[in-house]
């Protein structure tokens, strides 16, 4: 058997694990759910079930990934001792596929961006010019794909080189980049006029803002910002060694995703109220309105472009996990086939992905079940494949791995008591799998129903 590569170091391995949950999760999709679900009331919802729900099913995939030390398909084979588990590796790298191909048609906007700000493509006459403008990018069908081409490329190109020179080194020059970043734009955001009232709107909770809907959102991107449900986790976890304190990795890894997700709200709310603009504009915040809060700044295009070389970073890290859990399971920890399988792959993934890219232009028309393809796969992926993956995975490490094995696995690196396990067991045995399944309600209409019956 191949050897298996594993991690240079423990701060690799969650720099490279807190790229891959905080990506689009943290700074694209959660401003505007808080935005959306009553800003205070969500984030403190949204950091309840991260440490609850989502914290133990990633400490799950961690173990399990570890005790395998080989790819997702396998482990699942091997800690099952049934091979016809390996689906679930299978429906991880199938969902992880369908994910990055319209992921990397955002991250090709991104690069749209970037390069429309350094070339002073991003001028407009008023603020209510940047949806216009913005439908004007994203609807032009050769910019968008050789955006999506480049993205795509980058990740390849990364991913390529191997866990050590590849992920690891990028990650550990993008993520602490992207910190820095991110406070130099926190700051000037909390200096503007006004800012305290998106402090307030994003740290202090209103609970009669709640909906059934919002709760539901709550819990749903406490899953999504982890990069829970797809075995991504369980890939990157295969490269850890015996002596990596896994309880410690993941609070780490949640704390990380958490200060970033508060920084991007931090670096939103306080501008957008401040120029009383709409903090539940949806997907379209960070595209369309926030270009006017910063156009409103001293310097302000200069600030949108480190927020977007941000915000590439953070979605290129998550691109490389999504890519490494394929190539790890066709390579099969083989390194002589890693390159030649990366560029397949990445091909795959950008062609795949070019019926989303052409979603929002000459195939705006073209709709299933009333969605356009980019909005089909975002739905599929989002409430279906990732929710469902996550009840299979705490299901299969609850339910078809010795708890000794568990125990012992969990033991290795760390000092943590028969307590601790035991609580982490029950939630995820019953707690998680039950919110799952609460998800899933709410997807086909039936959590709804259920509350209208009891008031």
């Amino acid at each position: 058997m191949a050897q298996q590569e594993q991690w240079k170091s423990k701060i690799g391995f969650i720099l490279a694990t807190a790229g891959s949950a905080i990506g689009l999760g943290a700074i694209w999709k959660f401003p505007y759910v808080a935005g959306t679900g009553g800003g205070g009331a969500f984030f403190f919802l949204f950091i309840t079930f991260t440490l609850v729900l989502g914290m133990p099913l990633l400490m799950g995939e961690f173990l399990i990934g570890r005790k395998g030390q080989t790819n997702p398909i396998d482990t699942y084979r091997k800690l099952a001792s049934n091979p016809k588990w390996g689906f679930i590796g299978k429906m991880g790298v199938f969902t992880s596929f369908i994910l990055l191909s319209f992921y990397s048609v955002v991250g090709g906007w991104i690069i749209l961006y970037i390069v429309k700000i350094v070339t002073g493509g991003l001028s407009v006459q008023n603020d209510e010019q940047y949806m216009h403008l913005f439908e004007d990018i994203i609807s032009n069908p050769f910019s968008t794909v050789i955006a999506q081409f480049t993205f795509m490329l980058i990740a390849i190109l990364v991913v390529s080189q191997g866990i050590q020179k590849g992920i690891e080194v990028a990650s550990k020059i993008m993520m602490p980049a992207l910190l820095i970043l991110f406070i130099g734009l926190v700051i000037r955001s909390l200096s503007l006029d006004g800012a305290m009232e998106g402090v307030k709107f994003l740290l202090v909770p209103d609970f009669s803002k709640l909906t059934s809907e919002s709760i539901l959102f709550a819990l749903g991107q406490s899953f999504f910002t982890l990069s829970l449900g797809v075995s991504v986790m369980v890939t990157y976890a295969s490269y850890l060694p015996k002596t990596q304190n896994i309880p410690k990795s993941a609070i780490s890894i949640i704390l990380l995703n958490t200060i970033i997700a508060l920084m991007a709200g931090l670096a939103i709310f306080p501008g957008v109220f401040a120029f009383e603009l709409e903090p539940n504009a949806g997907p379209v915040l960070i595209f369309a309105v926030l270009p006017a809060v910063f156009n409103h700044m001293p310097f302000g295009m200069v600030l949108f472009l480190a927020f977007l070389i941000l915000f590439l970073f953070a979605a290129l890290t998550s691109a490389f996990s999504m890519v490494e859990i394929i190539v790890a399971s066709v390579t099969k920890s083989d390194a002589t086939k890693r390159k030649k399988y990366t560029w397949l792959t990445g091909i795959l993934i950008f062609i795949v992905g070019i019926p989303s890219c052409l979603s929002y232009g000459v195939l705006s028309d073209v709709k299933f079940f009333n969605k356009t393809v980019f909005d089909l796969m975002d739905f599929t992926v989002s409430n279906i494949l990732m929710p469902l993956g996550a009840l299979l995975i705490a299901v299969f490490v609850s339910r078809f791995v010795s708890k000794d094995v568990l125990y012992s696995e969990l033991k290795q690196g760390s000092n943590i008591g028969n307590i601790f396990f035991s609580i982490w067991f029950v939630l995820l045995k019953y707690v998680t799998p039950i919110a799952i399944i609460i998800v899933f309600l709410d997807v086909v209409g039936l959590f709804k129903w259920i509350v209208n019956v009891f008031n």
